[in-house]
């Protein structure tokens, strides 16, 4: 039980020095009205004179005091250079702590602002909340204990008063014929921790430097003389011992709470002491281990083993699979193969491509003309595809930061140049990836090969058929089953049904001009649109088919290849050489001590929390 008001006392020391407020600690809060004479009251219980004194208000913030009672050959006092905590030494002193706040006022005076008194109120109200604070309130005896403000600010937080106790000061004060006996013996207002009279010095005693042996003596006196059944449960020395019996068994009433608080803020605390590392005593081999650490990390996310998974978002090798199955697939299957063409471009083109002659047959000329211009649109999707898995490399390289290597909070400088070296590797990378998929089209452009083994079986009866019976196209061989062959089939008995009405109309535009209309042929432009002969649908037709047939092949090819490519320049290339490349950027001699330069406030930090474990183990042997 010695031990337990030491051990808060230090909790309380090193919560404030750190500057954090993590538990909520049991201590003894002193309220009362301006001049009430807590000041008097603290003093009596230390058995010095240190408050300062004066008109207003004095004490401004609240005062942390500890009382820690030694050895009369070791009396010392020690004060601590922040201005509201204050540590006592003295074998004249029993161990308490308390917390002296200022007094409550109504009206500001002097330079004090407007909002004074709800200032103040806010100011006892944060700290007598704390449920594990017992309150100390002090009321002079010669004023109505019924408008007490610090009685009434007390129940406002204590309705109970499970954690008030009652301080009557100035009992000689009181006027003559009246005493404060009632108000003692608690028949006026009742406190459950109970009421103690003591009697103050007075400004006489201070001015003439009167001792406080002397007051404690004479308050003795008083106390046996006006209130003899009292005096044994009266005076500022019973107060000092009912303090700290009070204050002891409400530690031991919260020890278990604060236990477990402790434990979790002990694994907390070293949980943040983990990460914050050790300090640095080898460069070499902690700069391998966390370059090593990162690539590994970094690798681990594209395979998608990492130990961080997502679950809000796609993230890495995941998020790869889906630019290249969802986002560019269904890109390519969205195009159509005869997307911007037109029956008279085909037309123009078939036309072109025949020259002085009318033609016969379709012109093989005129479909790889237009089927190159219908492939050559698969390359900015291509392209596309390639920018958005370089975007997801450079999202990887914040995820490993952030979440995977804890190390690099540590290191700024390391950490900058790591997202430096991986960036330029993927930049470099990039340029490369985009020719080989830039490449991929440019091969297929290069050589249309009529004799692909599906587009011939796709397109072989069409051209057959069409070169055999350019006048009644009717394709009447089986064909491998495939949408081309179908609409090959389907086209051709559409033609060979038209041809018998088609014969029986004149081809629109190309009647006889009358003898009178004078009409220059070189002037005349082609029609924007107009109906085609029956041969002319024909062509166009087929050489529809033809592109649909070949582009589809294409269009598959380029599917399948381009995110093999891309894994292969790109993806494969820089988990292969992460590593290699990082080591060969950063593990330089002359670069070690400056990239393991901890960041200014990692060593603050981790001095800190060191503490805070340690208090925590202190405190846990409790």
């Amino acid at each position: 039980m010695e031990t337990l008001i030491p051990t808060i006392n230090r909790l309380q020391e090193v919560f404030l020095t750190v500057g954090a407020e993590v538990i909520q600690l049991p201590q003894i809060v002193v309220v009362g009205s301006q001049s009430s004479g807590k000041s008097s009251v603290l003093e009596s219980l230390v058995g010095r004179d240190f408050l300062p004194r004066g008109s207003g208000i004095v004490t401004r913030r609240p005062l942390v005091l500890q009382l820690v009672n030694v050895a009369p050959l070791q009396d010392r006092l020690k004060s601590e250079n922040e201005p509201i905590y204050l540590k006592i030494f003295s074998p004249k002193v029993l161990n308490l702590t308390l917390v002296d706040l200022p007094g409550i006022t109504k009206v500001p005076v002097g330079d004090q602002p407007e909002d004074i008194e709800a200032q103040v109120q806010e100011m006892i109200l944060s700290f007598i909340s704390n449920p594990n604070s017992l309150i100390l309130t002090v009321s002079p005896a010669n004023s109505d204990l019924a408008t007490s403000d610090a009685l009434k600010l007390a129940r406002e937080v204590d309705p109970d008063g499970r954690r008030t106790l009652l301080v009557v000061s100035k009992l000689d004060l009181m006027d003559a014929g009246t005493d404060a006996l009632e108000v003692l013996l608690g028949r006026v207002i009742p406190v459950r921790l109970g009421i103690i009279g003591v009697v103050n010095r007075s400004q006489h005693d201070i001015n003439t430097q009167k001792s406080l042996e002397d007051t404690v003596r004479d308050e003795h006196a008083f106390l046996q003389r006006h209130y003899p059944s009292l005096a044994s449960r009266a005076g500022s020395r019973y107060l000092a011992k009912t303090l700290s019996r009070l204050l002891m068994h409400h530690i031991r009433d919260c020890l278990p709470e604060l236990k477990t608080r402790v434990t979790v803020l002990s694994a907390q605390y070293q949980a943040r002491l983990n990460s914050y590392g050790q300090p640095v005593e080898d460069h070499s081999a902690t700069l391998l281990q966390i370059v090593t650490k990162f690539a590994s990390d970094y690798c681990n996310t594209i395979e998608g083993t990492a130990r961080y998974i997502q679950t809000s978002e796609l993230c890495g090798g995941a998020r790869i699979c889906y630019i290249f199955h969802e986002t560019f697939g269904r890109t390519l299957q969205s195009i159509d193969p005869l997307g911007g063409l037109t029956e008279l471009d085909i037309l123009t083109a078939i036309r072109n491509a025949t020259g002085p002659r009318p033609a016969l047959f379709v012109p093989e000329v005129s479909f790889e003309l237009l089927v190159k211009r219908q492939i050559k649109r698969l390359e900015e999707p291509s392209m596309r595809c390639v920018e958005l898995v370089h975007e997801e490399l450079q999202r990887i390289i914040q995820h490993c930061s952030s979440y995977s290597t804890q190390e690099l909070i540590r290191f700024p400088k390391l950490h900058d140049s790591i997202v430096e070296v991986v960036t330029g590797l993927l930049r470099k990378r990039l340029p490369v990836t985009n020719e080989m998929v830039h490449n991929l089209v440019a091969i297929e452009l290069a050589y249309i090969n009529t004799k692909h083994p599906d587009f011939t079986d796709a397109a072989g009866p069409l051209l057959q058929f069409a070169v055999e019976f350019p006048t009644c196209f009717d394709p009447l061989t089986p064909c491998v089953t495939s949408s081309c062959q179908a609409e090959a089939l389907d086209g051709g008995k559409r033609w060979k049904n038209e041809k018998v009405a088609e014969e029986r109309i004149p081809p629109a535009g190309f009647g006889s001009p009358s003898k009178s209309q004078a009409i220059n042929l070189l002037d005349s432009a082609m029609p924007v649109s107009r109906k085609l002969s029956s041969k002319e649908q024909r062509d166009c037709e087929i050489i529809q088919r033809l592109i649909k047939c070949y582009f589809l092949i294409v269009r598959k090819s380029i599917q399948d290849s381009v995110p093999k490519t891309v894994m292969h320049f790109l993806v494969n290339f820089v988990k292969e050489h992460l590593q290699s490349e990082l080591v060969g950027q950063l593990y330089k001699q002359g670069l070690l001590q400056e990239l393991l330069i901890e960041s200014q406030d990692t060593a603050q930090q981790r001095t800190e929390v060191a503490q805070m474990l340690e208090v925590s183990a202190e405190a846990f042997v409790l």
